[in-house]
């Protein structure tokens, strides 16, 4: 077992679809809705089936099978203000946001929803979302030095009583924020991307960081890169993994329902975002940016969801879950085909499993008499 693997159980998170198209690029049927009413319900159900967290995604404009969509934080509110216990993440992107309207809007939703806001900082990926509506499109590693600095701002701006940043991008003076958030010292700031500027990024600045889909091979590097920044700053971070859940009763159902999203994908949707994203990953310095070797079946799923391998039965997809854990990783963000009935399926059929996983490698406490 990895000396990252972490003894709490493991937290599971889903997308929230709150756009439309499904979190598959394919013309199968998806028993999925973009609209407020199904994610109310959806919410609800995912709460009482094990889910911890949910994460909003963001398009500001029209793309890629995805024509319609809710923005991530007012749809965040709502869910959170339709819930009990559930942490919605809300997905932002430097450039379009400032931090210190985001510390405000954030403070006030953690206030509404009693300490349950997230954030995930977006260095962004899609040119064509900033140059059309005239922002500055910034070279890869800028957009993760800006990205850093919007996190710094954001940290200070809600644990500090009178805010200070002179940065590249962001430059704070003297701002006061109150009131301050319900979570102490702040809501959690999570953060993606593959690219080595990424990983030492969320090595010095995120709580959490989250991986595309990926091997266990791919998990561990990434899990040990950014655990040897973070302890090199005297962090600790968390990890998130992506991955597209297909539980079915029998493999072979599984399997079958996997080559059907695939023969019907949606080529030119999945083409343009493929060209889109891997402009990505060859804009850095090494070739190691998100989607750089993403094949055709890979972009179906928008975030590599199907290289992570959640195909099969309750116990596969929970045994693979749980090594993936034994790598160091402590939340899975899980898409699903038909949410209502898949969320439930895993729920009742997949958790209970990587609950008794989970019990089972855990170390025995010796017990000591009097």
């Amino acid at each position: 077992m990895s000396r990252f693997a972490d003894p709490e159980p493991l937290k599971f998170a889903y997308w929230v679809p709150n756009v439309s198209g499904g979190l598959v690029v394919s013309k199968i049927e998806q028993r999925t809705d973009w609209s407020y009413d199904y994610n109310k319900r959806l919410a609800v159900l995912a709460e009482n089936s094990g889910f911890e967290y949910a994460l909003a995604q963001v398009r500001y404009t029209a793309s890629y099978g995805a024509e319609y969509q809710h923005e991530s934080t007012s749809f965040s509110l709502a869910l959170l203000l339709a819930t009990k216990r559930l942490k919605v993440i809300a997905a932002v992107h430097p450039g379009l946001w400032h931090p210190g309207v985001l510390a405000k809007l954030g403070a006030t939703v953690d206030h509404l929803s009693g300490g349950r806001f997230a954030v995930n900082v977006v260095s962004g990926w899609f040119k064509g979302e900033f140059t059309a509506l005239g922002e500055p499109w910034l070279e890869h590693d800028e957009r993760y030095r800006r990205a850093e600095e919007f996190i710094r701002a954001l940290r200070a701006i809600w644990t500090e009583d009178s805010a200070e940043l002179a940065g590249d991008f962001y430059r704070i003076r003297g701002f006061s924020l109150k009131p301050k958030p319900v979570q102490r010292p702040h809501p959690e700031i999570f953060q993606g991307g593959n690219s080595t500027a990424a990983r030492r990024m969320a090595g010095r600045v995120s709580d959490w960081y989250f991986m595309n889909g990926n091997s266990f091979e791919g998990v561990r590097e990434q899990v040990e890169q950014v655990s040897t920044v973070a302890a090199a700053h005297g962090r600790r971070v968390r990890f998130g993994l992506n991955g597209f859940v297909i539980a079915r009763d029998t493999e072979a159902e599984a399997r079958e329902t996997l080559r059907e999203i695939i023969a019907k994908a949606d080529v030119q949707a999945v083409n343009d975002f493929g060209e889109a994203v891997r402009q990505a990953g060859r804009s850095t310095s090494d070739g190691k940016g998100m989607w750089q070797d993403s094949e055709f079946a890979d972009l179906v799923q928008y975030n590599d969801g199907f290289r992570t391998g959640l195909i099969g039965t309750p116990e596969q997809v929970a045994t693979r879950i749980v090594e993936y854990k034994k790598l160091g990783v402590n939340l899975m963000l899980l898409g699903f085909l038909h949410y209502l009935e898949d969320v439930e399926y895993f729920g009742k059929r997949v958790l209970p499993i990587v609950r008794e996983l989970e019990a089972a490698n855990r170390p025995a406490v010796a017990s000591v008499s009097s």
